[in-house]
């Protein structure tokens, strides 16, 4: 199917494809507490989305011809010089892990896919494998049409054999037998149930999981450990990137003294995550030190021009204010993300002292919804979940607003059907 005919089914079907009552009753399952899933409901009403997206199967193509293109790019010697160079001292040091769920987010531009941000902790995974696997069959659908690469199919065991090879790429001659999945307050995380999902499929492959706040880790001659049991690998969910609030300080010893895997980790969010890295990729001298070929440096287009913002181009960056998002280099989740066209003055005072970039925008396309009769437009953004350089899943995000904010009526993570 054309871009423009998957354009016309997000335009045009209203298939009601997620039955909320069967995505409700897998959660219990999976979680192993009755009337989770109707809790859940009551406190996240805008989590999932009833309906699903299309996307072309030309467009994916093109969406993981630039994840290839970047991933190859982050395991070369020169672009690892530059990065490195700038970054803190803790990001510097390569244990081995390739960082799990890698999270790519386009938008869908009339031009093509544009990737928008690069997240090394993208949340979401484990609930959009449910949300897929939930989901009936759309009225586009042949009935016995097998669905295309990218869906939630043996996801649990790729997500097992994932963390477990992060582990032997660091530690190749132990056994895995203890995750501590760590964010700051874990169960006040919007987020919370994913952890808990997660805890289920790696609990069911024999390796035990604790869920934490990282003031509850210890490290001392015996390693890091979590009440009394020793940590193996943390499957880091923490926005301090670089592990340097105080609270983070025993995982951030640890860490540093290789006693621990962590996943992702400080090496994977400068080499990746860092909004510069942006900036750098559409660097043309880059490609050329690369010796990159056409297709590769094609690939690279699909990534919006990015600048870094300097306090000497104030002036031009204010005349171009309404083409451009502001971003801190080391933000997330939308936070302290500034559209041009509604920027003041005092603002883009703070963005000139410096850490934003300024990216072209790319309008996101839309999703039409009906609800209750009345139909109306959502924006949408897809995002790749990726391991080592391979598609793990695919999932969109419906919303109304400036990002993503699961506040929005008939929004919410979707399914995507590529088509």
């Amino acid at each position: 199917m054309t871009p423009a005919e998957a354009d016309a089914l997000n335009r045009q079907c209203f298939c009601v494809p997620v039955r909320n009552s069967d995505l409700l009753h897998l959660i219990d399952h999976e979680i192993g507490l009755q009337g989770f899933g109707h809790s859940l409901e009551q406190s996240h009403p805008h989590l999932f989305s009833s309906t699903a997206v299309f996307l072309s199967a030309d467009h994916l193509r093109s969406m993981m011809e630039t994840v290839s293109v970047i991933e190859a790019i982050a395991a070369t010697d020169a672009y690892r010089a530059i990065v490195l160079s700038a970054a803190l001292p803790i990001a510097t040091t390569d244990f081995g892990p390739r960082g799990v769920f890698m999270g790519y987010d386009f938008h869908i531009a009339p031009e093509g896919p544009r990737l928008i941000e690069v997240n090394t902790n993208a949340g979401g995974a484990f609930l959009n494998a449910l949300l897929d696997e939930t989901r009936s069959n759309c009225c586009t659908e042949d009935a016995g049409r097998r669905r295309v690469g990218g869906t939630a199919e043996h996801f649990a065991e790729k997500a097992v054999a994932m963390f477990r090879n992060e582990w032997t790429r660091q530690k190749p001659n132990a056994a895995l037998r203890h995750i501590a999945i760590v964010d700051r307050d874990p169960e006040s995380q919007y987020l919370y149930p994913e952890f808990l999902l997660a805890r289920h499929i790696l609990e069911t492959a024999g390796i035990k999981v604790s869920i934490v706040g990282p003031q509850a880790l210890v490290f001392d001659t015996a390693g890091l450990s979590a009440g009394d049991a020793p940590v193996d690998l943390v499957y880091n969910r923490l926005t301090d990137f670089y592990l340097q609030e105080p609270q983070n300080q025993a995982l951030r010893d640890a860490y540093c003294a290789g006693a621990v895997v962590v996943t992702p980790n400080p090496h994977h969010h400068a080499l990746f995550a860092n909004k510069h890295n942006l900036v750098l990729l559409g660097d043309p001298d880059l490609h050329e030190a690369l010796a990159l070929g056409e297709a590769e440096r094609q690939a690279l287009t699909n990534i919006p021009q990015t600048r870094p913002v300097e306090a000497g181009d104030a002036d031009q960056f204010w005349a171009e204010r309404k083409q451009l998002f502001f971003k801190p280099v080391s933000g997330h989740a939308g936070k302290a993300v500034y559209r041009g066209d509604k920027l003041t003055r005092g603002v883009f005072s703070e963005i000139l002292k410096g850490g934003y970039i300024a990216q072209k925008i790319i309008p996101p396309s839309e999703r039409m919804i009906d609800m209750e009769g009345k139909v109306s437009a959502r924006k949408m953004d897809v995002r790749l979940y990726t391991y080592d350089g391979e598609l793990l899943l695919t999932a969109a995000r419906l919303y109304q607003g400036q990002t993503t904010n699961f506040r929005t009526p008939g929004g919410g993570f979707a399914p995507v059907l590529v088509v």
